[in-house]
């Protein structure tokens, strides 16, 4: 009989020792890392067998691109890449109560509804607790077949003997539990183990498979990394629950854009689509205000508008406090670094708030610009343009730098009835003409100076 192998594995990131720490090395967790028995495998008698030769093809040759099968959920085919991919696996990760098996649920009553078969396995909730919401958002009529279970072995036992499903939601992979891994469920091993079982099926069948993944407190999801590898795409659903607003964001699909975005309006009956959230974002905007400006972001491929509020306390004494929600915090100190040495912007007393309205969350530099007006609206205490929109990325030395898809930013301004907008300076040579919207005034930005100076008074642009 081998002898086991016994390790100590990090819950939390995955990270393997060889004998138990407080703290993990790798993520910096504490009270993470438990002990794990692996038993090992006999090696085979006599010489091991010769493996199959493998076929290598040319780069040359075409391939006709995936059959696809729409959810009939417009905001989700989005993010997918136009519907779901036969023999696909899909991994969507959310803080609890974020509305990950509402969305799904609402998506498989949808593709139940067109007439395929789709599979709802439930290892966190009874029977009872799916059919009352299915009841709460009105699908309780589809044809969803339901099933509560933990156990990956009768699972994969139900799913080979049915050849015609279409969807299998997996809810969710940290409470699935395989009989052969000797830790409890929701274990990195239990979780790599589960993953590579469904997986496995899902690739030699032609359903698509739906895994719901827990996220740790940092909002990544929970268990090892390997399982985002092996899947096909990985989709985070975010949003604040104190907002009505959700986001579901590609950051991997290996048959669509990443970083695509649909919107949603948790409602009570259920999700609803927004198919304008530029619209949705802006609608409780007010004007004259100093403080806020209007940012053309772009998530994936969709251009979308959101307010960009930033708030000046005086704070004499002490060090003062920089407050961040929606942005990359370290990139604002990098942008009040640069208002303050290339600008003169003063702000060593102040304490600087900023907020991007709505709940979205930020992540392109193009941003930069608008924060920066915004900011200097506050400093000085003269609101922007209620017309105007900005974008532009600012460098440390306080240069304005082109960013991507401009045109496709002004025309989604334009269509929402702004004038104007602010953006970088064209170089002499080397790029082509912009194609403004009609209507629709340019005004070019080249440094850091040339936007503040729209805000200082005359007696700070002439000291």
């Amino acid at each position: 009989m081998a002898k086991p192998v016994t390790r100590f594995v990090c819950q939390s990131c995955g990270a393997v020792t060889l004998k138990w720490a407080g703290k993990c090395e790798t993520c910096g967790e504490w009270n993470t890392i438990e002990e794990e028995t692996l038993a090992a495998r006999p090696g085979p008698a006599g010489k091991a067998s010769a493996g199959k030769r493998v076929a290598f093809v040319g780069l040359a040759g075409t391939a006709e691109p995936p059959p696809r099968a729409p959810v009939g959920i417009p905001e989700l085919d989005r993010v997918l890449g136009g519907g779901l991919v036969p023999s696909s696996v899909v991994l969507v990760g959310g803080d609890p109560g974020i509305g990950k098996s509402t969305l799904l649920l609402q998506a498989a009553a949808q593709l139940a509804r067109s007439g395929r078969r789709v599979l709802y396995v439930s290892g966190e909730e009874s029977i009872e607790q799916v059919r009352l919401r299915a009841r709460r958002l009105g699908v309780s009529d589809t044809a969803i077949e339901l099933a509560a279970a933990v156990n990956v072995r009768d699972i994969i036992a139900s799913l080979e003997q049915t050849k015609d499903a279409a969807l299998v939601v997996i809810d969710s992979i940290q409470t699935m539990w395989l009989d052969s891994i000797e830790s409890a469920p929701g274990t990195v091993a239990q979780v790599r183990a589960c993953s590579f079982e469904l997986i496995r099926l899902a690739k030699t069948g032609t359903f698509s498979l739906v895994l719901v993944g827990h996220v740790t407190k940092d909002g990544s999801l929970a268990g090892p990394r390997v399982v985002e590898h092996m899947v096909d795409a990985v989709l985070y659903f975010e949003g604040d629950r104190g907002h009505q607003f959700r986001i579901l964001r590609a950051v991997k699909n290996r048959f669509g854009a990443t970083d695509e975005i649909g919107v949603f309006e948790m409602t009570e009956r259920g999700l609803a689509e927004v198919p304008n959230p530029s619209a949705l974002f802006l609608a409780e905007r007010r004007g004259n205000i100093a403080g806020s400006a209007v940012f053309a972001g772009l998530e994936g491929t969709r251009p979308v508008l959101v307010e960009v509020q930033a708030l000046l306390a005086p704070n004499p004494g002490g060090s003062p406090r920089r407050s961040v929600i929606g942005w990359d915090g370290g990139r604002l100190g990098m942008l009040l670094a640069v208002l303050e040495t290339r600008a003169g912007v003063r702000m060593n007393q102040t304490d600087v708030y900023l907020n991007i309205a709505g709940g979205l969350r930020v992540n392109e530099p193009a941003a930069d610009l608008a924060i920066a007006a915004a900011i200097a609206s506050a400093a000085f205490d003269k609101p922007t343009s209620p017309g105007m929109v900005y974008f532009g990325e600012v460098g440390l030395s306080g240069e304005v730098r082109q960013v991507a898809q401009a045109e496709a930013r002004l025309k989604e301004a334009a269509k929402l009835g702004f004038d104007s907008a602010a953006l970088p300076r064209r170089l002499a040579h080397g790029n082509r003409k912009l194609a403004a919207p009609e209507g629709l005034r340019l005004e070019e930005i080249g440094h850091i100076t040339d936007l503040v100076a729209r805000f200082a008074p005359e007696s700070a642009k002439n000291g």
